[in-house]
């Protein structure tokens, strides 16, 4: 598929996924949207181009929930009408994904840094047992300040772990502050240290791009090696009143930022 055919294949998908989680936490007045904005396209490709029957998700990043809803329920595997109850009493959608409740959501999480220990687990026990399929976890650059996260990573590559990708939405920001004033970290420093521990590393520096994520989350790594696929993008993105912006990890819309985002991406997105 020529990049031209892609995008304009995509274009209703991710608008209408972008209006749809604005929506999701203005109705719920939740905050952590920036996150999900960071990595929606992320998800929802992977979703509608990458993963197939015997492939295995995981988001790390459970405070994006919201993000992989969306991506859920653009595959119509979650209801219009069960998106309504996000974060309500009795829900199965809280602000970190659930566990035993929704058979593509394998465990829940939202406690950074545990996620590529279970996948690597899982990409272990499908090489264990002869079958085939890839398992993709989606983490945050923040996250990888854990050390389970690079223990975990270590492990992959001794074991030789070729079925398992491990991407991570570097937007800069964590909970108290931009990633390079917290750790000394970016995405250079990311990718030396993931290839020092013995993976293979693709830096996509649109991480807001379909078609260049497309590509990276379908590529084969070599032989041998775990996949990291590091994405640069823009916390908040695209409302400028949120992007880049440590306020988008906790504040919820207003009605008014409301309004302006929802026009913003209708006149925005791959337009």
């Amino acid at each position: 598929m020529s990049k031209k055919t892609f995008v304009n294949f995509m274009r209703d998908y991710i608008k209408q996924s972008f209006l749809r989680l604005l929506q999701l936490h203005h109705d719920a007045h939740v905050g952590h949207l920036g996150g999900n904005l960071s990595c929606l396209e992320i998800i929802l490709i992977l979703f509608h181009q990458v993963l197939k029957r015997e492939d295995l998700f995981l988001l790390s990043k459970g405070h994006s929930a919201g993000a992989l809803y969306i991506a859920l329920w653009s595959k119509g595997l979650l209801t219009e009408k069960e998106l309504q109850t996000f974060t309500r009493d009795d829900t199965r959608l809280g602000v970190h994904p659930p566990v035993n409740c929704i058979p593509e959501i394998i465990f829940g999480t939202g406690s950074l840094g545990h996620g590529l220990s279970l996948c690597t687990g899982m990409a272990l026990a499908k090489k264990m047992r002869g079958e085939g399929g890839r398992v993709f976890c989606l983490g945050s650059d923040g996250e990888t300040q854990e050390g389970s996260v690079w223990e975990a990573l270590g492990f992959a590559a001794a074991r030789k772990l070729d079925n398992l990708y491990f991407l991570v939405d570097v937007n800069g920001l964590q909970g108290f502050g931009k990633t390079l004033d917290v750790w000394s970290q970016d995405i250079e420093s990311l990718a030396e240290k993931a290839k020092a521990f013995g993976a293979s590393v693709t830096v996509v520096r649109d991480g807001h791009d379909p078609h260049k994520i497309q590509e990276a989350e379908e590529q084969h790594p070599p032989s041998g090696k775990p996949s990291v696929i590091l994405f640069q993008t823009i916390k908040g993105y695209p409302l400028p009143f949120f992007e880049d912006k440590l306020e988008s990890h906790y504040l919820p819309l207003t009605e008014e930022q409301y309004t302006i985002g929802c026009s913003i991406i209708r006149d925005l997105i791959h337009a």
